[in-house]
């Protein structure tokens, strides 16, 4: 398909108020541009969010292209070059809140899987888009959610590209082929207010926890391994006091979370913070939320097929990657072998002037198609 094609489907996205969890329309207006393509549509909504599976086939192998039709605010609007959801080509790029992150990705699914059809309507497997509108919210009632519906339907998925941006510099620089967990703490340290000139008549939890969340802080948990860098522990806030400058506190409230890798369980990882907290004799209260578990795609066909349309079509060899935060991937590859990332660059992604480039739009449609072109056309041979 031309970039115009992907721009313009681009344009219809952006232009549409889709602040998670709002679709917006969005959903609906994907799954009314690929009916005419055998795409069958089911909708699914839980809650507040909208979730559309669309799919082409019934056989295996299943490719499923993912994604997310919600953005995040705009912020102030007056900050912007020209308004978030009034897409605006400048210079060669396309700006809009979600240009980025994601809906010029869907856009360029949407082109790739028409321009594939039409090539290869007889084409061997099945084709689906997992769409939500809970990614950059929540993300209880998306895509977790239909991989649970996917799981009840005893649905074999094969192979997953989700469509966020992954890139660093330039298209093709990146592929994340996994990524690591995310685990948080909201810990509580408890001691006995009291009248700063008077300590002894207290009990300050602040300076109890200060060498313990020293001791977290400065714990190497691992060395990483060949996918995956080390294991991270950050204290994200912290709070205690009355506001007064003469009252001793009571309790001391810290929220910490780690990045891990496939080297740890996330028991483990609770297990040795127990362990450290409870060396140093704090009166604690600790409660857990795992956001995700880590996932990792091996080189195989997937990644081949991907490696090789980025190669093909912008020159470059791109560096396999698990950096950066959570994404729908960790819920898909719990029933999928094969789940790769790959979009647009991610430098503007969540700022003011979000943008992404015109060409890249193009190029992205084009090596989408390539790679289902790989997997999905027996023998197909070269590009």
């Amino acid at each position: 398909m031309s970039v115009s094609a992907t721009l313009e489907l681009a344009c219809e996205l952006i232009a549409r108020h889709s602040v998670t969890p709002q679709d917006a329309g969005c959903q609906a207006l994907v799954a009314e541009r690929l009916a005419p393509y055998g795409f069958v549509a089911q909708p699914m909504r839980f809650g507040e969010v909208d979730n559309l599976w669309l799919r082409r086939g019934t056989e295996g192998p299943l490719f499923v292209f993912a994604g997310h039709t919600d953005v995040v605010p705009s912020g102030p609007v007056d900050l912007w070059s020209s308004d978030p959801f009034t897409p605006t080509v400048r210079d060669g790029y396309l700006y809009g809140r979600g240009a980025a992150d994601m809906k010029g990705a869907v856009a360029a699914v949407v082109t790739a899987c028409e321009a594939f059809v039409q090539a290869h309507p007889d084409h061997a497997g099945s084709i689906a888009l997992l769409l939500t509108s809970d990614e950059e919210g929540p993300a209880v009632h998306g895509t977790v959610k239909v991989v649970e519906w996917l799981k009840q339907q005893k649905e074999t998925v094969d192979f997953c590209l989700v469509a966020e941006p992954s890139c660093q510099q330039q298209l093709g620089d990146t592929l994340k082929n996994g990524r690591r967990g995310s685990l948080s703490g909201d810990l509580v340290v408890l001691g006995q207010q009291g009248h700063v000139a008077y300590p002894h008549l207290a009990d300050n939890p602040i300076h109890r926890a200060l060498p313990a969340l020293a001791e977290l802080a400065a714990t190497v948990w691992d060395e990483g391994n060949e996918y995956f860098p080390q294991t991270t522990f950050q204290i994200a806030n912290a709070h205690a006091g009355t506001g007064a400058d003469n009252v001793i506190p009571g309790r001391f409230e810290v929220q910490f979370n780690l990045r891990f890798s496939t080297v740890h369980s996330p028991e483990a990882i609770q297990q040795r913070i127990h362990a450290i907290l409870d060396a140093h004799n704090l009166d604690y209260r600790l409660n857990w939320r795992l956001s995700g578990l880590p996932f990792l795609t091996e080189p195989g066909r997937l990644v081949e097929a991907l490696t090789q349309a980025i190669e093909a079509h912008t020159g470059l060899q791109p560096i396999l990657s698990t950096s950066g935060g959570t994404s729908d991937g960790r819920f898909i590859a719990t029933i999928c072998p094969q789940v790769v990332e790959f979009g647009p660059l991610n430098a503007t992604i969540h700022r003011v002037d979000e943008c992404v480039s015109v060409a890249d739009l193009e190029q992205l449609s084009r090596i989408y198609t390539d790679v289902l072109r790989q997997l999905l056309v027996p023998h197909a041979q070269g590009l």
